[in-house]
């Protein structure tokens, strides 16, 4: 493909960035880092649920790499397994990290290699190190990266891990979801490091001090593809053996509503819909890792099982938020022992649970 096409919209790009208040060093990356060559394909999906291919030979393919949008770029099993994530959520997490030039970042999640890309682009290759569990993944990014002319260090392996053999870092940034922060990230970051990380429905900057680590949240939304650990699905079929109850929830505005605090005290869980004949939502679903499921109907029958009653922590949760909270007002510390989120004051809040590592 000739970059001349490509320049006039990743400028486009850039400028519309800019706009939004993004930092100049990370808005010049974007105008000048060539994302196609990182997203040579990518899916979509159309109202059936099916994935087709876009190449370079599709309609609008260049138009769609350079939009402000997140291209889902692998898929295993009818399922999105990487993606590139929007450039404005990205820049936002970049403008929070606060690189400078002559700080060791460390990158979990290397996708596509477009973000160390941009890391490298401001920050040097010598600076970023980016590492993935895909080995398909890194070997693909790691050639893109040489293309555009860029050598970061590359590594594959669960990034949970951190790469000690690269450590200490200044500042370390993941582009995939977590249940909670590994200490392996803390042990390898400098005094003073920053770390951010999507957890749950929102975004975490933290500051190490001394082995401890404190930070908020910030305000806008986001969700990432969560860091790869065995999946388990719900078993819905075993809550029809339990009791129903009911419930004052009015159960999928609850879900809506609580999202992000729901992100906190039930790590990792997930939520279904079924609907009924008129089109509507008959009842929702919620489980956890845990094993833990329930169910609440448009009629407030509710029935849970498993380790956790988790609609007892949605209802717990609804009357603490009558409205949707700001995600501002929430926290995370972490010391030695313990690693908690916390709204408004850090005496109270949900622990988070242990990094299990993946493989």
């Amino acid at each position: 493909m000739n970059d001349a096409d490509a320049r006039p919209l990743r400028e486009l790009l850039a400028r519309n960035l800019a706009a939004a208040g993004h930092g100049e060093q990370w808005t010049r990356a974007v105008a000048q880092v060539p994302r196609h060559l990182f997203v040579p394909t990518f899916y979509e999906q159309d109202g059936t649920g099916r994935w087709s291919e876009v190449t370079i030979a599709t309609p609008g393919y260049l138009e769609n790499v350079y939009a402000n949008r997140a291209l889902t770029t692998q898929i295993k099993g009818n399922e999105p397994t990487s993606s590139s994530s929007e450039p404005g959520l990205m820049l936002s997490m970049l403008d929070a990290l606060g690189a400078q030039a002559g700080q060791r970042v460390l990158e979990i999640g290397t996708g596509t290699g477009y973000n160390a890309a941009l890391l490298s682009y401001v920050l040097g290759d010598a600076s970023v190190t980016t590492v993935d569990v895909d080995p398909e993944l890194t070997a693909d990014a790691a050639r893109r990266l040489a293309d555009a002319g860029y050598r970061p260090s590359v590594h594959t392996g669960d990034g949970a891990r951190g790469v000690p053999s690269h450590a200490t870092f200044d500042r370390i940034i993941a582009t995939c979801g977590m249940q909670s922060i590994p200490a392996a990230w803390v042990q390898q970051a400098a005094d003073g490091a920053v770390i951010v990380v999507p957890i749950g429905w929102g975004l975490a900057r933290i500051t190490i001090e001394g082995g401890h680590a404190t930070g908020r949240f910030l305000p806008q939304s986001a969700y990432f593809m969560a860091r790869r650990t065995s999946r388990v699905r719900p078993r819905f079929d075993e809550l029809e053996k339990e009791q129903p109850t009911v419930s004052d929830l009015r159960a999928q505005d609850a879900l809506t509503r609580l999202e992000f605090p729901l992100g906190l005290a039930l790590p990792g869980y997930r939520t279904c819909t079924w609907g009924g004949d008129d089109g509507g939502v008959m009842a929702v679903g919620i489980w956890t890792p845990d094993g833990s499921a329930a169910t609440a109907g448009h009629d407030g029958s509710v029935r849970q099982a498993g380790p956790r009653k988790l609609w007892d922590v949605v209802e717990r949760l609804g009357r603490q938020f009558e409205v949707a909270p700001q995600r501002e007002d929430f926290g995370l510390t972490i010391t030695p022992e313990r690693q908690w989120a916390w709204w408004k004051t850090d005496e109270m809040g949900w622990d988070l649970p242990a990094v299990h590592f993946a493989g």
